[in-house]
């Protein structure tokens, strides 16, 4: 009688290791693969509104400088959020990357993005009151990447 050699599973299982871990900070990889796979060294973020820097944030420092403000029922001009390396200057990312926005209560404001993943968007206000905001730099599909880099959170303000 021949016995039947699970060698599917151990396939699949095997796959499913490799695509988990392709994306990985591993110390047996060269400096040059994670390069290729990942973007500049990012340091920083910068959000600009009508031309203006309205807050930042600093890796080193852990913290950002300013915040963001809109009224009840209102929206803001588009706000531009840029990756930023150590000197301040804005890093180009490919189409492999997309901006990921997640506010902690979205009753009191919402962060609209035209073009889901896009680089910016418009904070809308809630209700009165204060949330916070935090800003993912995405690696991957939009919906399905994983972070390669992720802001603290954000003070939003939402007043008359």
């Amino acid at each position: 009688m021949r016995h039947f050699k699970p060698r599917l599973p151990f396939a699949l299982l095997t796959a499913g290791i490799l695509v988990l871990t392709a994306c990985s900070d591993s110390a047996t990889e060269p400096d040059d693969h994670d390069e290729e796979e990942h973007a500049e060294e990012v340091e920083g973020v910068t959000l600009t509104l009508s031309g203006q820097t309205v807050a930042s944030y600093d890796l080193h420092d852990g913290a950002w400088t300013g915040e963001l403000e809109v009224e009840p029922g209102e929206e803001t001009a588009h706000i531009s959020v840029q990756f930023v390396d150590h000197d301040g200057d804005a890093i180009q990312l490919d189409d492999d990357y997309y901006l990921q926005v997640d506010v902690a209560n979205e009753s009191v404001a919402e962060f609209e993005q035209d073009t889901p993943g896009e680089f910016g968007g418009h904070l809308h206000g809630g209700m009165e009151g204060d949330t916070e905001i935090t800003f993912s730099l995405m690696h991957g599909a939009v919906g399905s990447g994983h972070a390669d880099f992720v802001t603290a959170p954000l003070h939003v303000h939402v007043h008359d």
